[in-house]
């Protein structure tokens, strides 16, 4: 590259700074200008509006109108009357008022007597810092609107004795009052309690009588956890719902454009948005028939962020106030169960047409119990999930055993139905005849297929059960193994100055390799028709895929599971398998059935 090259380089990118400084100061000086014209259109505006109301002063009737000599007025008299008319249309002074408690920092604005933050402490992290929730803090939560009249953006008067920062020491007030020159009168009340987990508010309205309420909460809900940057084929474990309780279930959403809930018909007792460990619940005294309107909030962290949502409220105004409790819920399972209010099913819910809604958020329950009270005698949780796998193996094993049992002697019968099939290739209904029979020598019903498969099947329920609780119990958050494994609600990366791109994004990890190596021994174990070898190395594939992102407190139940399970079939399979026996009714003697193999055609 000549000389003259990098000197014009260098000229074009000092030019394009020059360019991009001298545009910023532009744009500062006519946003000045602006600002200056706004504050001389509304002092005229004030001594207009101030002239106008002397002006339209009448006397009482039947009091004599004095007539007094008209008068210049001074230069003087004339700042006066201007300033006093700026000084009554001057709104109250903006303030901000911090507000602690023994679970929350929350920060009130007196622009729409809304909350424009909200720190929980109960979810510090490993330094101590606490997490923001809001999304958006200029938009906040808890605005409010009557009819089409927004009041987010309204300037409230608060009392000057009410400070700036308050430390809640048994209960806490502070209301904001609006008014206008019509007479009306908006009062917006916080009530804050030591230790409770709620913020009480209730708006007040005077001298006007609105159809409708909206109440607003259009900053969202930010994810309090750290969320991946890397793209990755596997499953994101971070949680972005709106959620309602319609008095006979907990629906848990998730939309893509403006969606309404219980706008028709029906009752709710709560809204909210939920995050992973974290759920915001605006909670009603009583069922009530309000509408929800929630709309995605364009704005994201990442491209991992599955986003947050926008929250409108809305019902007839059929009082003088709206009052709603706006609830900061850590999702502790145990904490939240005893409120009864059917907030343990925003962390696991079930369908309602088999009733999973009831039994399996009833299961999971149990299961997260047990994890804990494993414990609380030893405080390790990679220990107690260890412990916890093996105990929910050791209940599953009689179910185990006999689908292993009824698998392994459909394998004794093989010789003899690939005999039968051969013998009888093209006449089917001769072929089902011979099976039948065979079946019935052995006392073997034709729905073994069915019935080896059947205890898998009730298992499943407790160990999908026992997956869902590991990857959402908050219990996990931060929660060190050993060695390596300092967090079993984070992937287990050992180096993050390496990656596998959309595998393993953030940084190589160790047990999604055991997992892998664990679930090729058991697949290879379990499949042994040569025509679905291919799974052999298609579900550690996929398990690879999915366990690379996943929470190292599930890959390591996994792991443990497929060891449990692996030793497991490795001792059942020291003995032979044998055919099933039936009784001789006529000699009541046990016989053992044979075993015919088709010989093999020269």
């Amino acid at each position: 590259m000549s000389k003259n090259t990098i000197i014009g380089i260098i000229l074009i990118i000092l030019l394009f700074v020059w360019s991009i400084n001298n545009s910023s100061k532009q744009q500062e000086l006519a946003q000045a200008e602006l600002q200056r014209k706004a504050r001389e259109i509304a002092l005229e505006q004030a001594r207009l509006d101030s002239l106008a109301a002397i002006k339209g002063k009448k006397t009482q009737p039947g009091t004599p109108e004095l007539t007094v000599a008209k008068e210049e007025p001074s230069l003087l008299a004339t700042q006066d009357s201007a300033e006093a008319a700026v000084e009554e249309a001057t709104l109250p002074s903006d303030r901000d008022i911090f507000v602690e408690t023994d679970r929350f920092l929350i920060t009130l604005s007196s622009v729409g007597a809304k909350i424009i933050s909200i720190v929980p402490k109960t979810l510090a992290d490993s330094l101590g810092n606490y997490p923001e929730l809001l999304q958006n803090k200029e938009d906040g939560a808890l605005s409010i609107s009557f009819d089409q009249e927004n009041f987010s953006d309204e300037s409230f008067s608060v009392e000057e004795s009410v400070p700036d920062s308050i430390v809640v020491k048994d209960s806490a007030t502070i209301a904001f009052e609006w008014k206008d020159k019509k007479g009306r009168v908006v009062i917006r009340e916080y009530k804050f309690t030591k230790e409770g987990h709620s913020i009480k508010n209730v708006t007040k309205i005077k001298n006007f009588a609105p159809k409708l309420y909206a109440l607003s909460w259009k900053g969202g809900m930010r994810e309090t956890e750290d969320i991946p940057v890397g793209k990755s084929f596997g499953m994101n474990y971070l949680f972005s719902e709106v959620i309602l309780n319609n008095t006979y279930n907990v629906d848990r959403e998730t939309v893509t454009k403006q969606t309404w809930f219980n706008r028709d018909q029906g009752k709710a007792l709560w809204f909210g948005l939920r995050r992973k460990y974290i759920a915001g619940i605006i909670n009603f005294d009583g069922a009530s028939e309000a509408s929800l309107g929630a709309e995605p909030i364009k704005e994201k962290r990442n491209e991992k962020d599955p986003g947050t949502y926008a929250l409108t409220i809305s019902d007839n105004m059929n009082s003088d106030s709206v009052a709603v409790d706006f609830t900061i819920l850590p999702l502790h399972w145990k904490e939240i169960e005893k409120m009864e209010q059917g907030y343990e099913k925003i962390i696991v819910s079930g369908w309602e047409w088999m009733g999973a809604d009831k039994w399996f958020v009833w299961l999971c329950g149990v299961l997260l119990q047990i994890l804990n009270a494993f414990y609380s005698i030893m405080p390790n949780y990679g220990i107690a999930i260890i412990l916890l796998t093996m105990l929910v193996k050791v209940v599953t094993t009689p179910l185990a055993l006999k689908q292993i049992r009824s698998t392994r002697s459909m394998m004794a019968l093989k010789p003899e139905l690939d005999a039968i099939r051969a013998k009888h290739r093209g006449d089917m209904r001769g072929q089902q005849e011979e099976i039948m029979k065979l079946y019935a020598k052995h006392g073997i019903s034709p729905f073994s297929g069915f019935a080896g498969c059947l205890p898998m099947i009730l298992q499943m329920p407790i160990f999908i059960g026992l997956f869902v609780v590991l990857g959402r119990a908050i219990e996990l958050r931060e929660a060190p193994f050993f060695a390596w494994i300092s967090d079993l609600s984070k992937t287990d990366i050992i180096w993050s100055g390496f990656s596998i791109p959309y595998l393993m994004p953030e940084g190589i990890a160790i047990l999604p390799f055991f997992m892998v190596v664990t679930t090729w021994i058991q697949t290879k174990q379990t499949i042994t028709d040569p025509n679905q070898r291919m799974m052999v190395w298609m579900m550690p594939a996929m398990m690879f895929v999915f366990s690379s992102v996943m929470p190292s407190g599930l890959v390591l139940y996994w792991t443990i599971s497929n060891i449990w399970s692996i030793a497991q079939y490795v001792i059942i399979s020291r003995k032979k398998p044998a055919l099933p026996v039936k009784t001789d009714p006529g000699k009541g003697k046990i016989v053992e059935a044979k075993i015919v193999k088709g010989k093999k055609k020269r």
